[in-house]
């Protein structure tokens, strides 16, 4: 590749710029959304009079219709052009988003968050393909930096966002606020943005979108309450199970289709799939952190939302720097590199994330998350770019729906695999340290003693008054320590995938490279003459 190629291909690049922009702002406020709401949940929980089952579904009902929808996207660019796909996309979350800033009740606001999720499950693989039309492989690597601009930095800078909101003003500004962006996006959009991607008179294949939809929806519903309930719940395995099926027969029916709608043959490029499996690696130890820390700051060390996302706001800062910095990177020393050094700083932050302990400092794991962060950030979107480089123009957008989908579905398999590991582990220590309270042990009764005295002289209460406290207090310091050493433990499976990760990454390859030789060989007709 010269640096004449490349100059021309940035020249090309520059009279996108206008339209980057207005992708790039419409992709951010989508996924900064999804974010922000979970720290407002407890709060909505009040403000409806709701239970926390069913304040889940505004979490829940999102992830489904955003999960469900995102393996049609590759037939509704084609079907609807980019341009116009990209109006409706908006439109429906920014109306999805007034809904939900005015509702008067939990229905409504349920509502405004499928509608909003109908645009965010069409937008990401939308604007992906977009940049895929727009940047040639040699330079790709940075206009998927600026992808994962929005990809990273919206879901790291969310809770900190959510929680100064939520300290300060009203839950309805999360919603409020955005309304007027979303307009002035659309409008923006309408004056500017033109076809990338001409549209098509294709047929929906309604059995098809029928499975799809069925057995993506299924499949995340199952595996996200399987955290909660438990693998072995018979509505949990049966939703797993009709989800699996459904695709299984999605998948058979596509590939026996002669204009699939989600065209799976894009698994027979061996760096497309390689780099899919890492990413879905990867899915599962950056998911570990994002659903762990909270619950270590916040349950178990008392600090507020607000603090919690002031924490992570470093490993944020770092992801907005690094991610254009990665994609510049990729195009000069292509994926390997990137990934394995990404991969090594990713594992030994996750070590050390399993060493944690209740008087851990608060800057100690500020720094270790910002470092963990910038190794994330050399990571997912050079990886994605180097199986997306692999594939011919004909089928960008159905490698950018089957990689979405794929980070969705593992998405919500890593939080629920987190989960299950983090709460059985609990409960694993919790009865081991019960098992130590051994009467007979004549140690053990001289300890207790001595603590139930103390605690009679603290108090100033009767013995028997001071040993129904100091039990008390016994078991709260048990169910804490428990729940650290469960966090920890989910953290080692966490750096067991970036092992993996980094083992697979030794077999990545520069893709460009080989079609670079390709180009120039010369042409059959000219060797058959020689």
């Amino acid at each position: 590749m010269t640096s004449q190629t490349v100059n021309s291909n940035n020249q090309g690049v520059r009279q996108y710029i206008p339209l980057l922009t207005v992708l790039m702002l419409g992709l951010f406020l989508v996924i900064l959304n999804q974010t922000l709401l979970s720290v407002a949940l407890p709060h909505l929980m009040t403000e409806f009079g709701v239970d926390a089952p069913t304040i889940q579904w505004l979490s829940t009902g999102f992830m489904l219709v955003n999960g469900a929808l995102i393996p049609l996207s590759a037939f509704l660019i084609e079907r609807f052009g980019t341009r116009l796909l990209f109006l409706i996309a908006m439109f429906c979350f920014t109306l999805g988003t007034l809904i939900c800033g005015i509702s008067p009740n939990f229905s409504t606001m349920l509502i405004g968050r499928l509608i909003q999720a109908v645009g965010g499950g069409v937008l990401q693989p939308l604007v992906m393909t977009i940049i895929m039309f727009v940047f040639p492989p040699e330079i790709r690597g940075k206009g998927m930096g600026l992808f994962g601009l929005a990809m990273m930095f919206a879901p790291a800078i969310g809770p900190t966002l959510s929680g100064w909101v939520i300290q300060n003003y009203s839950w309805r500004l999360m919603f409020n606020a955005m309304t007027p962006l979303g307009v002035i996006i659309i409008v923006i959009a309408f004056m500017t943005l033109r076809n990338l991607i001409e549209p098509k008179k294709i047929k929906l294949d309604v059995y098809g979108a029928f499975l799809s939809l069925m057995g993506v929806a299924s499949l995340l519903y199952g595996v996200s309450e399987a955290g909660k309930d438990g693998w072995t719940d018979p509505f949990v395995l049966s939703t797993i199970i009709v989800g699996v099926a459904a695709i299984t027969a999605f998948v058979i029916q596509q590939l026996k289709s002669e204009n699939p709608m989600l065209d799976f043959r894009v698994f027979k490029y061996d760096m497309f799939s390689l780099s899919n499996v890492i990413s879905v690696v990867i899915t599962v130890a950056m998911y570990a952190g994002m659903f762990l820390l909270p619950i270590y700051l916040q349950n178990l060390r008392g600090f507020t939302p607000f603090e919690s996302g002031l924490l992570m706001l470093p490993g944020a800062l770092a992801m907005l720097v690094m991610s254009p910095i990665s994609g510049i990177l990729f195009d000069k020393f292509g994926p390997r590199p990137l990934a394995i050094l990404g991969l090594l700083l990713t594992f030994v932050t996750t070590y050390e994330f399993t060493q944690l302990t209740t008087d851990t400092s608060f800057e100690f794991i500020m720094l270790l998350n910002m470092v963990r962060s910038f190794g994330m950030s050399m990571l997912m979107m050079p990886i994605m770019t180097a199986g997306m480089n692999q594939l011919p123009k004909h089928l960008n957008s159905h490698g950018t729906a089957m990689s979405n989908t794929l980070r969705q579905v593992t998405g919500a398999i890593g939080t629920s695999l987190v989960t299950t590991i983090y709460t059985n582990r609990t409960a694993i220590h919790y009865a081991a340290m019960t098992d130590q309270l051994n009467t007979s042990d004549p140690s053990f009764v001289q300890t207790y003693q001595s603590f139930v005295q103390s605690v009679a002289q603290t108090i100033n209460a009767p013995v028997e008054q001071a040993k129904q406290y100091a039990l008390s207090l016994l078991s709260g310091q048990m169910q804490l320590q428990s729940n650290v050493m469960g966090i920890n433990d989910a953290f080692y499976w966490a750096a067991a995938f970036c092992v993996g990760g980094i083992i697979l990454s030794l077999f990545l390859r520069d893709v460009r490279k080989e079609k670079q030789a390709v180009a120039m060989l010369p042409p059959p007709e000219e060797v058959k003459g020689a």
